[in-house]
């Protein structure tokens, strides 16, 4: 059984304002545009999640909601996540692993450096630093996603915002 998994870095946030907290930022305008490229890419390619999950920020909650519109996903059945907010490796992993094992596409946004980390460790690829907007589809050959850990995965694509227009 093939599971696919794509992660998703949140859009460019705009910057942070007198008190406001990490957690509030908001997307700046490339942000939600590259959001939407995301979403008309994975339209184009005829790639849509079985279920969507993110980290309840402001800006990963926008970019997960910007790419379910451009999907016809219901934003409603986003999934946020607290634990991916700040998220260790071996948390996001294991919310990953926690999955339903009769969901066989996932599409989770999240944070860097967790993001790149989490590429890099599940695939044994170097990918560097994921850009805001970056995106990589992981495949795992695994009859469930408690299955997956270190170098079981394979990068399947990795994009960025740009090489999307």
């Amino acid at each position: 059984m093939v599971k696919q998994l794509l992660l998703v870095r949140h859009g460019e946030a705009k910057d942070s304002q007198d008190q406001q907290s990490d957690a509030s930022r908001d997307l700046a305008a490339r942000g939600y545009q590259d959001a939407v490229r995301v979403g008309h890419y994975l339209k184009e390619q005829g790639w849509q999640p079985d279920v969507m999950i993110s980290s309840p920020a402001v800006r990963a909650a926008a970019t997960a909601q910007m790419i379910a519109e451009q999907l016809h996903y219901p934003a409603q059945q986003i999934q946020l996540k607290s634990g991916l907010y700040e998220a260790s490796l071996r948390t996001f992993l294991a919310i990953i692993n926690e999955q339903h094992d009769q969901l066989n596409r996932i599409l989770a946004v999240g944070h860097n450096p967790t993001i790149s980390y989490l590429i890099e460790y599940l695939t044994g690829e170097e990918v560097g630093n994921v850009v805001p907007g970056g995106s990589a589809l992981l495949e795992f050959t695994v009859e469930g996603w408690s299955e997956i850990s270190q170098s079981t995965g394979s990068l399947v694509i990795y994009n960025t915002p740009t090489n999307l227009t």
